[in-house]
């Protein structure tokens, strides 16, 4: 499919979402916070100018290197933009063929843009050359939306088509990918009022609702691959004098079920399941009214969550993909209405030991 054609119908379909989307009347209480970058009714196509050998030789979690983008806004004139890029991602750098970035951009490029307000954002990127890499892409994506549905607390997401023009050997590789834009790290607490936290902190000194949202979420999804204590796929934030966790990084999990998939090894423990698609709950001990509590409230947003997944059938490339998505989810909700199961598979699971 040519570039040109892949935009049209992205944006175009997009646009048909945000409409259905403006007319639901259950807002979540913080979409106010959207940025322009991030505002779902500004729909970006994006052309990244790339070299991973450069990324992977010249870059670290420090340094970049300089590059260039040029980008759509509701299928509008074609705007460029210098840019710095670096590559981000331990297991995704070593394994997978497209390496994620993180892009910024300075105060003078970026003024007047719709990354005015964004001048640093995560992108991440299919990984491997495959047939359904961007159908994986949008299932991630679906896990973001599903946790924004139910958190109060929540990175701002945004799907968009990408064009990465991969110089190899002095000759430009095109590829069309579907990608995700996530907010950074600082913007997400000032938006909420609050300061990211760099040290880490046990769960049992984090918000307790907050906590077992998150736990319950990352079991949802099938997701063994974070701590929220050591802050691997998590982030924590001072916001309204409570320790928040904000999750993010989905690939490894069940409802994705990437080919390359692997169960996560904690602590040097190798976990007692075998497939990302069996899961396993890692949260620890709450009290049962907070349990309660929250379990009731995925049981209330259950509908959303099926609305949510259907809003980007469209977008997938097999069907069958979205299907078994589905039925992970169904998975979930059938355990967490029938009480012996909840009780055995979750409410009794609790972690107790605090070194973990």
């Amino acid at each position: 499919m040519k570039y040109s054609s892949f935009i049209f119908i992205f944006l175009f379909s997009s646009l048909i979402f945000s409409s259905i989307k403006a007319q639901n009347t259950e807002q979540n209480i913080e979409d106010h916070k959207a940025s322009v970058l991030f505002n779902d009714h500004n729909k970006l196509a994006l052309t990244i100018n790339y070299s991973k050998k450069d990324l992977l030789k010249f870059t670290n979690d420090s340094t970049y290197i300089s590059s260039s983008i040029s980008y759509a806004v509701n299928d509008d004139s074609i705007q460029h933009m210098d840019i710095k890029i670096r590559a981000r991602g331990h297991y995704r750098r070593a394994n997978c063929y497209y390496v994620p970035l993180w892009l910024k951009t300075s105060k003078n490029e970026s003024k007047g843009t719709i990354f005015e307000e964004d001048k640093k954002v995560k992108i991440v990127l299919p990984c491997a050359k495959s047939n359904n890499s961007n159908d994986l892409i949008i299932k991630e994506y679906l896990a973001y939306k599903i946790f924004e549905s139910i958190a109060p607390y929540y990175f701002q997401t945004k799907l968009i088509p990408i064009q990465l023009n991969e110089v190899v050997n002095d000759k430009i590789i095109e590829h069309q990918l579907l990608g995700i834009l996530i907010q950074d790290d600082k913007k997400l607490a000032a938006s909420y009022h609050g300061n990211v936290i760099k040290t880490n902190i046990h769960a049992k000194n984090q918000d307790p609702l907050c906590s077992f949202r998150n736990d319950l979420f990352q079991y949802m999804i099938g997701n063994t691959d974070y701590s929220v204590s050591y802050r691997h796929n998590e982030k924590l934030f001072f916001i309204n004098n409570k320790i928040i966790p904000v999750p993010y990084d989905f690939d490894m999990s069940g409802l994705v079920n990437s080919s390359y998939a692997i169960v996560s090894v904690v602590n040097n423990i190798e976990l007692p399941i075998t497939r990302v698609t069996q899961r396993m709950y890692r949260g620890f001990e709450q009290d049962e009214k907070i349990i309660e509590q929250v379990r009731q409230e995925f049981l209330d947003k259950q509908q959303k969550v099926y609305e949510i997944m259907d809003e980007y059938q469209i977008f997938f490339k097999d069907p069958k993909e979205l299907v078994e998505a589905k039925k992970f989810i169904d998975g979930f909700y059938e355990i967490l209405v029938d009480d012996k199961k909840f009780n055995n598979k979750i409410s009794k699971r609790g972690r107790t030991d605090l070194k973990k």
